[in-house]
């Protein structure tokens, strides 16, 4: 890369919490004759460490006040930060105020979650909630046009390597623009998380209060939500969940199955406390993942997959997650990623710049671990032993419904024992691939649609109350909201692409959808007394058909 497509860097600000690497970089930076402002305690180990340093009340001529709250937020710091310096507008703008431009931001953030970990007072996290330090990230990270931002130690290597070779690509500011947003984003979840658990802790302080009370006036014993923690382990039941799905629900979690604990004996290897909600859409995402026995990555949100993909085992399972998050990236934001083998580094990589609630995997290579805990708020869990379910139980009012888990080993579910009804029998790719889409529908809510190609799949429509409504939403996730793993957008992935369906097609005007987007081949149950007019549908179009004669609905 010549230094002609480089952006130079002249001006730096530099404004951290945690001050390691910070006085190798601004020595790196200064020799490189870039000017370094800086505020507070920064300021001073760099200035103390003979680097020449600005401080950045002398640029806004206004001093640092209410104990540090308020330093950089002024016109003269984040009008040289957010100044596109592409536009003649911008520049003359800045030379009439006689603001300089910021060619680089590197800012770390207020340990918030540490000091909450900690057991820090209510006032002492309070302190920790950043507001300068995400401002400035966020309006670096947002012109990356003209702007570097760095928001950990790691990234001061890059920097200086940066510096030396005459400034920052294009590219590479916009991969750390990604990495600063998916930081503040992770900090402002912490911050979220926190406050809404002190309301519910409030609330739950004050209904244990009066249960409590009224359990002692009545003789009762305390209900399992009541118990003590202590009181609680001698039943076998976890301590106490933070909240429910709500946080006006209060929630535990019980270990049924010493032996095969599953999920809910998952060793923790890193991250903040599971929740509730952690805890159902991480068993929808091993029961996808573990739905299929070539390597699989399941992306899950909000108890349905986002995104699946198989590989082959020679395959890094890197792949499969790339394929499984190019499916639907927007939705990804914010989901469970469960793989059925162990995370390498190469996707420890890929899945570190993503804002991720759990990831959760049969094992993780020494590298792919290090780097994954380096995103304090991602909760990694090791899971052992085969994903399995005996039976799935549901309360009802008055009741509990109680069923053998569904799974996918009926005669249907394998290719063998699938009917032809329509068209040419499919090659030895589109089988793969509508075996794939086959075992990958069963994680998604019904009514239930999937397109797949490639071993991965490409367009999800689940949950909706009209067969209808998922193929239309499934043709237009394909159609618009995927990627590539390169991230070239693909606006035609239904187009070739094979479907499954969870359950029959009432009538034809469903399939006719799918079969309208292009699809080559579509797999279903079959056993609607409009079959046929499914099969002709399909045989007009020369679209190849399978029968499975097994349903695998989800509610």
């Amino acid at each position: 890369m010549s230094t002609a497509d480089r952006r130079p860097i002249r001006r730096a600000l530099l404004s951290v919490f945690d001050k390691t690497g910070i006085v190798d970089l601004a020595r790196t930076l200064a020799e490189q004759g870039v000017e370094i402002l800086s505020t507070g305690s920064t300021a001073a180990r760099i200035r103390e460490a003979g680097v020449a340093v600005t401080d950045v009340e002398s640029v806004t001529g206004f001093p640092e006040m209410l104990d540090g709250r308020v330093k950089t937020l002024h016109p003269r710091i984040h009008g040289g930060i957010l100044a596109d310096q592409r536009l003649e507008g911008h520049r003359a703008q800045l030379a009439e105020h006689d603001i300089a431009p910021i060619d680089l931001v590197v800012v770390n953030l207020y340990p918030f979650a540490e000091t909450v970990a900690a057991g820090g007072t209510f006032d002492e996290i309070i302190e920790k909630i950043d507001v300068g330090g995400p401002t400035m990230v966020r309006a670096a990270a947002k012109n990356f046009a003209s702007v570097a931002v760095v928001v950990d130690p790691e990234g001061y290597p890059i920097a200086a390597e940066a510096a030396e070779a005459g400034g920052f690509t294009l590219a590479e500011r916009q991969e750390l623009s990604t990495i600063a947003f998916t930081r503040t984003a992770e900090y402002d979840e912490a911050i979220s998380d926190w406050m809404l658990g002190q309301l519910a802790e409030d609330e739950a302080d004050a209904g244990g209060e009066a249960q409590a009370a009224e359990a002692d006036a009545e003789g009762e014993l305390p209900t399992i939500l009541d118990l003590s923690d202590a009181d609680a382990a001698e039943l076998g039941i976890s301590a106490t969940l933070r909240y429910g799905e709500n946080p006006h629900q209060r929630a535990r979690l019980a270990v049924t199955d010493e032996d095969e604990p599953g999920i809910a004996g998952a060793e923790q290897l890193g991250g903040k406390a599971m929740s509730y909600n952690n805890y159902v859409d991480a068993d929808a995402a091993v029961r996808a993942a573990h739905d299929h026995t070539r390597p699989a990555v399941a992306v899950v949100k909000h108890n349905n997959p986002c995104g699946i993909a198989v590989v082959d085992e020679d395959e890094d399972i890197a792949r499969a997650h790339a394929l499984a998050h190019g499916t639907d990236p927007v939705s990804a934001y914010g989901g469970v990623i469960a793989a059925n083998r162990t995370v390498t580094l190469a996707m420890a990589q890929q899945v570190k710049p993503i804002f991720t609630e759990v990831i959760l995997a049969p094992g993780y290579e020494d590298e792919a671990l290090e780097l994954l805990r380096t995103k304090k708020n991602l909760r990694i869990l090791k899971l052992e032993g085969e994903y399995t379910r005996g039976v799935e139980m549901r309360e009802i009012w008055g009741g509990m419904l109680i069923q053998d888990a569904d799974r996918i080993d009926a005669e249907g579910d394998a290719p063998a024992g699938w009917t032809l009804a329509a068209g040419d029998a499919a090659d030895a790719a589109t089988l793969a691939d509508l075996e794939f889409a086959w075992r990958a529908v069963r994680a998604v809510k019904s009514n239930a649609i999937l397109l797949a190609s490639g071993g991965a799949a490409v367009g999800i429509g689940m949950g909706q109350v009209n067969r209808l409504d998922s193929c239309r939403l499934a043709v237009a996730r394909a159609n618009s909201l995927g990627e590539h793993a390169e991230g070239e957008t693909a606006p035609e992935r239904a187009r070739g692409a094979v479907a499954a369906s969870d359950a029959f097609f009432p009538f034809a005007d469903g399939a006719q959808i799918l079969l309208d987007a292009g699809v080559r081949a579509i797999v279903q149950p079959g056993g609607s007394i409009r079959d046929e007019e499914v099969v002709e549908a399909c045989r007009a179009a020369g679209v190849t058909l399978y029968l499975t004669g097994t349903r695998h609905f989800a509610h």
